[in-house]
């Protein structure tokens, strides 16, 4: 007996974008925004870090069931649960770096295991890290979870690179930009594994997302623009706004 392709169960659409120069480019925004509302909320409005955790971590929460009950890829849903991670992670890392007292390379070297070991998990229990294998519940609670250590460790490795390392926010940008050029010169010149690189990618974005946000807020005597936490956030979401509609997105491709 013969199957024609109308008797073929169709592999379900995923619900995260497809990765295009316009994904980079929002997310590295996503990232930016991330620094500057959380230093917003746990700073400029002096609630603390401890606080804005809670109060990034519910609206993080949130983000992610309604991610996961979504029946297809909605751009404006999955940006805010990414920005919901940048958030969450910029006052998370400021909380064990600073008020826990683990320091930038404590904080780093704990949330690079957390991570790698959240992405070991995933690969041990799904077979993949693949974007284009993210159409299941389960799959989905890996890759919000993942990407949570992500955005948290690029926030302490930001300011370790910044500050404790002296480097100093433009010498981290360069660094962080050099790095992610590096992946890309991989990607184009190399048999490397796709999936290898863009979690490497995706996981430096944050740091250089990190940096740039502080070089924005940052007092002058600091090397940083001073500018108001409030208006580089309104700014920079105005601007990913923008580039949401500039960058027309569709879900990844199935995996075949």
């Amino acid at each position: 007996m013969s199957l024609d392709a109308t008797n073929e169960s169709p592999r379900p659409l995923g619900k995260v974008p497809e990765i295009t120069l316009g994904f980079w480019i929002i997310k590295i925004a996503a990232t930016t925004l991330g620094e500057t509302a959380g230093d917003a909320v746990s700073m400029s409005m002096d609630l603390g870090y401890l606080a804005g955790t809670a109060i990034f971590a519910a609206i993080f929460l949130a983000a992610v069931a309604a991610q996961i009950r979504a029946k297809a890829f909605h751009p404006f849903l999955y940006w805010a649960t990414i920005i919901a991670t940048t958030t969450v992670g910029t006052t998370l890392a400021d909380f064990a770096d600073r008020s826990l007292g683990i320091g930038y390379a404590g904080g780093s070297s704990l949330l690079l295991a957390l991570l790698l070991g959240s992405l070991w998990l995933w690969r041990r229990t799904l077979g993949t890290v693949a974007v284009s294998s993210i159409t299941t519940p389960k799959a989905e609670a890996f890759y919000w979870m993942t990407i949570m250590f992500s955005q948290t460790l690029g926030t302490a490795l930001g300011d370790w690179t910044a500050d404790t390392a002296g480097l100093g926010y433009d010498g981290a940008a360069i660094l962080f930009g050099a790095l992610l050029a590096a992946i890309v010169a991989a990607y184009y010149g190399t048999r490397l594994s796709r999936t290898l690189l863009f979690w490497a990618a995706f996981i430096l974005t944050r740091p250089l997302g990190a940096v740039v946000g502080d070089f924005l807020d940052k007092p002058l005597s600091e090397g940083g623009l001073a500018l108001s936490r409030y208006a580089a956030s309104a700014a920079l979401l105005a601007f990913i706004l923008m580039s949401i509609f500039l960058f027309r997105q569709r879900a990844a491709a199935n995996a075949h």
